[in-house]
Order: structure tokens, then sequence, then C-alpha cells
């Protein structure tokens, strides 16, 4: 009777053990993959701000009185690109640097030598493009953000992330104010 009562206990044990282990691991990798998640914005942002001097460039020589444009332009990038900034901070930073794009696109409209020009043509595709690609991933961030939270709030994890200590919350990286609503630029 014993010995059956002590198999028991050691099944029990065994199976608890193999359940904490496999929850820990779950809340790892969906912690590992709102990580993975902000590193592909990143990559993306960084591409967004290494075309905007060029786009600011290709302006000048055209609007050359709109300069306060030409300047909120690299401040905004300036900002956008500056280090330390959470989540949210990096959000209105970058809905800021969005804003005022939307203000550069719209010099093309009144200065048609601007919009003809191919450099300035090119610059603005590949930046559309790679706006469609900060959509994509920061969707696909908020998606991993919301398993996360999930995994998080729910049982077996709300016990599992109580014990191991490393698991919090993550930010949503939100469009606010202006960047909510679409921005209308006309492309040549």
């Amino acid at each position: 009777m014993g010995v059956i009562v002590g198999a028991i206990v050691a099944v029990s044990v065994v199976v608890g053990g193999w359940w904490v282990v496999r929850t820990y691991n779950r809340l790892v990798r969906l912690r590992n993959q709102t990580q993975a998640s902000w590193a592909q914005i990143d990559v993306q942002l960084k591409r967004r701000h290494e075309l905007i001097p060029n786009l600011v460039e290709g302006a000048r020589g055209y609007a050359a009185h709109e300069r306060g444009t030409l300047e909120a332009v690299t401040a905004a990038r300036g900002t956008a690109v500056s280090g330390g900034l959470g989540v949210a901070d990096r959000a209105a930073a970058e809905d800021e640097l969005t804003a005022t794009l939307g203000r550069l696109f719209a010099l093309g409209e009144n200065y048609p030598e601007l919009k003809a020009d191919r450099h300035f043509s090119t610059v603005q595709a590949e930046l559309r493009s790679t706006e469609d690609k900060i959509a994509y991933a920061r969707q696909f961030y908020n998606s991993a953000v919301q398993s996360y939270h999930t995994a998080l709030e729910s049982f077996p994890g709300n016990v599992v992330a109580g014990l191991g200590g490393a698991h919090g919350r993550r930010e949503y990286f939100e469009a606010a104010g202006l960047a909510q609503d679409a921005v209308q630029v006309k492309f040549a």
C-alpha cells in the first residue's frame, strides 16, 4: 500500500514539475517572440530613418523657401532616432515623424518639378514601401504582445509567471492622435 501511495506521489511530482517547466518555457517563447517582433519594427524604422535625409535633400533644391517643413522633418527624425525611448515614446516620436513626412510629401504637389524629379520619386516610392513594412511589423508585434499577455493572465501562465518573476507586461506600439488618421498623400 505504501509503495502505491509513494508511486502516486512521485508521478504527481513529476507531472507537476513537467507542467511548470512547459508553462514557463511557453512564456519564455512568447516573451522572446515579442522581443524579436520589436526588433523587426526597429529594422524597418531604421530603414525609414536612412531614407529621410535623401528625401529632404532632394526637396531642398526645389523648395528652398519651405525651410520650416524641411527643418521639422529633420527635427522629427532626430527625435525618432534618439536612443533610450520606450515603446510608447518611440511610437509618439514615429507618429510625429509621419505627420511631418506628410507635409514634405505635400510639397511635391506644390512643386511640379520636384514631383517630376526621378531621385525624389524613387526615394518616395522606397519610403512608401518601408511604411507598409512598418505597418505590418507593428501589427505582428502587437499580435505577439497580445498572445504574451493572454498567456500571462490565464491559468496556468499566471501562476508560473508569478513564480518566475521575469515575465512582465509589454507595451503595445499604438498609433496616437494624427497617426490614426490615414495620411492623404498623392504620388505621381
